[in-house]
């Protein structure tokens, strides 16, 4: 099972559960034990294997103009209509109508409610184009925290990509938080594109297509997500506020926002 769920060689996946990486259910597991992958829980080092058979995980660009559901009462585009309808999957998180890129779309639910859950504090990185050139008040308020109508926003990475463009990583999933963090600093959001979910990124993308996410970027996701709290947004992939930004599926987003 954890051979055919990309973990390596029977070797390679015999020598894991002789060094009691391997747990079923939480228990240690020995090597010859029978397990069944949809009703128990598989780990290695503590991170959750999708070895369910069926599964499938799905990194799409999301274009403008595409709505974030199963279906809309209104006949608008969906998400789920851009990726293979068999098996029939489901957005994890939201992105609004107009925002642009990276989403993922699964019939894994273990990962779907890990990666939303608001305990797990998954990073999600954005490129937003905004009305005004932010002041560096502006810019450490969105840094330090924005009062909404909801609370005060948690401490984001925010950095000046160059004037009116700035990349924001958060971990929160309030409803429509960037746009409402950028309106409440004085600056709408003119476009706005998702860049990076927690390790996952895609700078070759391009809007409206998808992949399938390899073995190493869906333990990858699962290990972001069960991780003790969030992540020292300083110190993660994205580095301090004023590292270079990932621009990921969206290169370019300055001039086609244009």
């Amino acid at each position: 099972m954890l051979a055919r769920a990309g973990l390596g060689s029977r070797r390679v996946c015999e020598d894991l559960i002789a060094d009691g990486r391997v747990t079923v259910d939480g228990d240690v597991a020995d090597l010859g034990r029978r397990v069944d992958p949809a009703s128990q829980r598989l780990a290695v080092d503590g991170i959750p294997v999708a070895a369910a058979p069926g599964l499938v995980h799905y990194l799409l660009n999301k274009p403008a103009g595409v709505v974030t559901t199963a279906s809309d009462p209104q006949g608008r585009p969906t998400v789920v209509t851009l990726v293979p309808d068999d098996p029939r999957v489901f957005p994890v998180g939201r992105l609004d109508r107009a925002t642009e890129g990276l989403l993922v779309l699964t019939n894994d639910g273990e990962l779907a409610q890990l990666l939303t859950h608001p305990s797990h504090g998954v990073e999600k990185e954005y490129l937003a184009e905004v009305d005004g050139v932010p002041s560096p008040g502006a810019l450490r308020q969105l840094r330090e925290g924005v009062p909404l109508d909801d609370g005060l926003t948690a401490p984001a990475v925010v950095g000046v990509v160059s004037p009116g463009l700035i990349r924001i990583v958060i971990h929160e999933g309030r409803n429509r938080q960037v746009r409402r963090m950028c309106q409440a600093v004085g600056h709408p959001v003119r476009r706005l594109v998702r860049t990076r979910i927690g390790p996952v990124s895609d700078r070759s993308l391009k809007p409206g297509t998808w992949r399938s996410l390899t073995t190493d970027e869906v333990r990858s996701l699962f290990a972001a997500a069960v991780a003790d709290g969030p992540a020292a947004l300083a110190d993660g992939p994205s580095g301090g506020a004023a590292d270079p930004p990932a621009t990921g599926a969206v290169p370019g987003a300055r001039r086609a926002a244009r």
